[in-house]
């Protein structure tokens, strides 16, 4: 997109933002003084069941020292929900609304238009602190992707960031390893983990380091256990096995080509609305992505005026897929045994997790002491005294672990992309000078929404009062400032669904392991799970004979094993939604079921399912499959909960917003507002997808305009 429009359109956008959303007598208001700067930590597939602070797992949990203090010194929130994915549970804490409002309704895709990703007229929160506060993202995006958005690479501009910085990956998430490690194995040859192992296991122990930038080097194993070609990785090098260095780079070694978590798409949206997407020579877009995104971080705060007030997101992709080692100098110990591990085997990828989550930590530390929010102590290791700091540090998981990674007692079968307690309950960490009576947990419900509201508090600002938008966020700043504060919520909702894409279109079927599941968005990351892809492109030897242009939906690949009498797959459901009280949960699934009688798909269906549920530590009580309570007669208690449950989630159900054809700022009203931004999309963004493409087929063009036409005056329902 030409930058002058970009900066035109942002510049009128924000205008609009302001004047429908900011009601007068708040838009004069006076920050207090002494606001404290705002870190945000996200962690990408790290359930509750992965961290020693909230007290579940067994005695294989990482090691998280910097996280374990930020715990000590703040409120562990015990009893947290997000939603069930990633780019659901990001929109959700970024407006303080759920799915159902923001249509971001699963983690995006590339096939997802832009009607599921977030709407440029949202309030977001940096634009709810905007008036004194400096915001900056660093790291994973996912509420929006180039493909199918007319902003492309300035989304976050867009959204109302001052800058960004990060991977801006077309899928969302980190790209597949790549298994000829830069084009240097031999035919026939992969690396598993993306790097040359050593001789022992298949690899070499010498051979020459090619930089993108700096030429060659010699390289052998310096470091017992270390090969020299994961050494060469973790500098952002290709290492050419068993040869010496030749000027020029042979034409074989491969600088393009994405790496997993070492080679990524790096972009900065700078705040003048210039937008630059580094090449991948560029040593930033060689660098791991746990640590580039805290190298930018510290530069940016290290930039920032003293007397102004700060919001920094630190979105980490670890601990997503694909799981590969981490650069051996941010792990304790250890390092050297995982250089030969498959990243492949599920049954490794465990170990990989833990050294993610303890690389991340150690990142996490490293941004702490060089922004100077805490200082190295005489040993090295952190000491951080929030009453020393003007900064508040909230840490979240973004969803439940990946189901291959689930620590005991956790439910595998039952994680992340489902709404059970293995797949939403996620860690929550608040620490810095507003905490009363830190080293204390909450066992209060919240919601990843409240984060929305928390921060808004944070900066002073009237969240209630400010945004016209509905909102689903609770006040928290309470749970910080008084320990003695009851329960603000009452009930907790998650929900996870089936993204827009063209003409209705969905992703494809993905097995792992005995089940199908249409969550992955692409063939990639379903293989990045340890899946086999049925959909379009199928190339797995089981999926040999399928109809050219795969499957549609996971029962249709029970129907082709049936019919060829081959087992079956459990199917997971397309959407999900959950709410719970205190003591028990309700959980509806909707999908497309098989039925084993006539070997046939059965339209949709939806089941309800009834649990009691708490978070005793070590061992709570989950929903488990046999813990159904409505495979029995129910209790006149256990009845009266699941009536007063089954009322209310349809009411959150209900309270979504209307449609309302030709309105595509969001404002209820179908005016000459919307003829202007729907001429910006035709022409400024070339006609393609849009939130002013009201009839779903990918494009903005006349077709929806004759929507806006025949709509034009209408004011619709709240």
């Amino acid at each position: 997109m030409e930058i002058r429009r970009l900066k035109l359109f942002l510049t009128c956008l924000a205008a609009a933002m302001l004047a429908a959303q900011t009601h007068p007598q708040t838009a004069e208001r006076q920050a207090p003084a002494g606001r404290p700067n705002i870190l945000f930590i996200v962690m990408d597939d790290v359930g509750i069941d992965q961290l020693k602070a909230f007290g579940y797992g067994d005695d294989t949990l990482p090691r998280t020292p910097t996280i374990d203090q930020i715990g000590r010194a703040g409120v562990r929130f015990g009893n947290a929900w997000a939603m069930p994915a990633c780019s659901t549970s990001r929109a959700s804490f970024f407006t303080g609304r759920y799915p159902l409002r923001t249509n971001v309704q699963g983690a995006l895709g590339p096939d997802d238009l832009a009607n599921s990703q977030l709407n440029p007229h949202e309030m977001t929160v940096p634009r709810l602190l905007k008036k004194d506060y400096r915001s900056a993202l660093f790291g994973k995006f996912h509420v929006g992707l180039q493909g199918n958005n007319p902003f492309r690479d300035a989304m976050p501009l867009s959204l109302g960031w001052h800058r960004y910085e990060g991977p801006l990956d077309e899928s969302g998430d980190p790209g597949s390893i790549d298994t000829t490690a830069g084009g240097v194995a031999a035919a026939g040859k992969s690396y598993s983990c993306g790097f040359v192992p050593a001789a022992a296991d298949g690899g070499a122990d010498a051979g020459a380091c090619y930089s993108a930038s700096s030429g060659c080097e010699q390289m052998t194993t310096t470091v017992p256990g270390i090969p020299p070609g994961r050494t060469c990785r973790d500098r952002g090098g290709i290492f050419d096995p068993g040869r010496s260095c030749t000027a020029p780079t042979p034409a074989y070694v491969d600088f393009a080509t994405k790496n997993g978590h070492y080679v990524s798409p790096y972009t900065i949206n700078y705040e003048s609305g210039r937008v630059e997407r580094l090449p991948s020579t560029d040593t930033r877009a060689r660098t791991f992505r746990g640590t580039v995104v805290v190298n930018g971080a510290i530069e940016w705060i290290k930039r920032q005026p003293k007397q102004s007030p700060w919001m920094t997101t630190v979105s980490f992709s670890s601990a997503h897929t694909p799981l590969m080692q981490p650069p051996a100098a941010l792990l304790a110990s250890g390092a050297a045994a995982t250089s030969g591990l498959d990243c492949g085997n599920v049954n490794q990828q465990r170990i990989l997790m833990n050294q993610m989550v303890e690389a991340m930590d150690t990142e996490i530390g490293r941004l702490l002491i060089e922004t100077g929010i805490a200082r190295s102590g005489p040993n090295g290791q952190l000491t951080y005294d929030p009453a020393q700091s003007d900064t508040m540090i909230v840490i979240v998981g973004d969803n439940g672990s990946l189901g291959s990674t689930v620590k005991p007692p956790f439910d595998p079968p039952r994680a992340k992309g489902t709404a059970y307690q293995t797949g939403v309950w996620v860690p929550l960490i608040a620490a810095g000078p507003l905490v009363r009576q830190p080293d204390r947990t909450v066992a209060h419900m919240v919601n990843v929404v409240d984060l929305f509201r928390l921060f808004g508090e944070i900066g002073g600002v009237d969240v209630p009062g400010t945004v016209t938008h509905p909102l689903d966020a609770v006040s928290m700043l309470p749970y910080l400032t008084n320990p003695a504060q009851g329960s603000l919520r009452t009930t907790n909702f998650t929900q996870v669904g089936v993204n827009v894409q063209a003409n209705g279109a969905m992703n494809g079927p993905c097995q792992i392991s005995s089940t199908c599941t249409q969550i992955p968005v692409t063939k990639g990351v379903c293989e990045d799970n340890g899946g086999i892809w049925w959909g379009a492109g199928a190339t797995d030897p089981l999926t040999t004979g399928i109809p050219q242009g795969g499957l549609t939906h996971c029962c249709d690949v029970n129907v082709w094993r049936a019919s060829r009498g081959q087992p079956t797959y459990t199917i997971q459901p397309l959407t999900s939604v959950a709410l719970r009280n205190e003591h028990f949960k309700l959980v509806s699934n909707m999908g497309r079921p098989y039925d084993a009688a006539s070997n046939s798909c059965v339209g949709t269906a939806t089941s309800t399912e009834f649990y009691a549920i708490d978070e005793r530590a070590p061992r709570p009580k989950l929903d488990t499959a046999d813990s159904n309570l409505l495979k029995q007669e129910l209790t006149p208690i256990q009845q009266q909960n699941f009536n007063a449950l089954n009322a209310e989630l349809q009411a959150v159900l209900g309270s979504a917003r209307p449609s309302c054809p030709g309105d595509g700022n969001m404002d209820g009203v179908v005016d000459d507002a919307d003829r202007r931004q729907w001429q910006y999309y035709t022409a400024g963004a070339s006609g393609g997808s849009s939130w002013y493409d009201f009839n779903l087929d990918g494009k903005t063009d006349g077709l929806d305009l004759a929507i806006i036409r025949e709509n034009l005056g209408k004011t619709c329902a709240k």
